[in-house]
């Protein structure tokens, strides 16, 4: 109790440690101003990856002989994402759809899924990253990122080479990672991620917009993605505090001030909060646990 305590701390006195760095009338001038039509179109495209990350679990849990209609599993992602943002790590929400997946198979193939499925999604956006940051340090004319602009594609490379490292024991840890490199091939899993990353990304883009920013181009490769992986440092609740922290240290790089980041950061979590609200309706349908079913019995232990 006492972490989720300090985590919550950590979300707001990084918030109060911010507005008190940047320019806390400034931050509230964007917020009051913001243009709800941009809110509108961020809220719906990170509608729209919900819908693509449920349909992406749906066929990853095919991979574990765990069959979840495409309802049901929308289902399970809407709660898991409203427990994520309510509840700090940010993880508890997939534990919880692992845990509730369980009905449709044993709880390790069900974790397994759950975590091939996250994993893919990171696989994504990280690679999409590594592109965008070799592009701005190979490219003239982009964003002058320093040595940020070297030790971030340096630090991808090296977590690929660790994987692929992993891969090649024979461990149950080993397996799980060959497999879910495989699925990383497949066009399916391909256009998930394509569609997911981009509705993201675009989200946080027009949240930007929102709060009187434009952001370049190869920002949507470099500066977006980066203020998004801030939010998986579990210190926090709903990634609160170090996405604001993230963009505030990151948009003078382009022309914008610091308020602007911590406003765009606020308007992106308040689009993330309206965005589970569906999970309350799906509390509210009957039938709310009896919709898993299962075939088979594979396991990659």
């Amino acid at each position: 109790m006492t972490l989720h305590w300090i985590k919550f701390a950590v979300s707001a006195g990084g918030l109060a440690l911010l507005l008190w760095w940047t320019d806390a009338p400034g931050v509230l001038a964007r917020l009051q101003g913001v243009d709800h039509t941009w809110t509108l179109l961020a809220l719906l495209s990170v509608t729209a990856a919900t819908f693509a990350m449920a349909s992406r679990w749906m066929i990853v849990a095919r991979a574990f002989d765990i069959h979840i209609p495409f309802l049901a599993a929308l289902r399970e992602y809407y709660l898991a994402q409203l427990i994520n943002l309510a509840l700090p790590g940010g993880v508890a929400g997939d534990v919880t759809r692992a845990v509730r997946a369980r009905q449709a198979a044993d709880l390790k193939r069900a974790a397994q899924s759950v975590m091939a499925e996250r994993l893919l999604g990171q696989i994504v956006i990280m690679g999409f990253m590594l592109l965008g940051f070799v592009g701005a340090v190979v490219l003239p004319g982009g964003l002058n990122w320093g040595g940020l602009g070297w030790f971030v594609p340096g630090l991808l490379v090296v977590s690929v080479i660790g994987a692929l490292a992993i891969a090649k024991t024979d461990t149950a840890t080993a397996r799980f990672v060959r497999m879910t490199g495989d699925m990383t091939r497949q066009p399916v899993m391909l256009v998930h991620g394509a569609v997911t990353t981009f509705c993201l990304i675009f989200g946080f883009y027009a949240c930007a917009r929102a709060t009187g920013v434009v952001l370049p181009v190869e920002a949507w490769a470099t500066l977006i993605p980066l203020v998004l992986t801030a939010m998986l440092i579990p210190l926090s609740i709903g990634g609160w505090g170090w996405r604001e922290g993230a963009a505030a240290a990151l948009f003078p790089l382009i022309g914008a001030p610091a308020s602007a980041g911590v406003a765009t950061g606020i308007t992106y979590g308040l689009v993330l909060v309206a965005a589970t609200l569906p999970a309350a309706v799906f509390l509210l349908l009957p039938g709310f646990s009896s919709t898993l079913s299962t075939k088979g019995k594979a396991d990659i232990s």
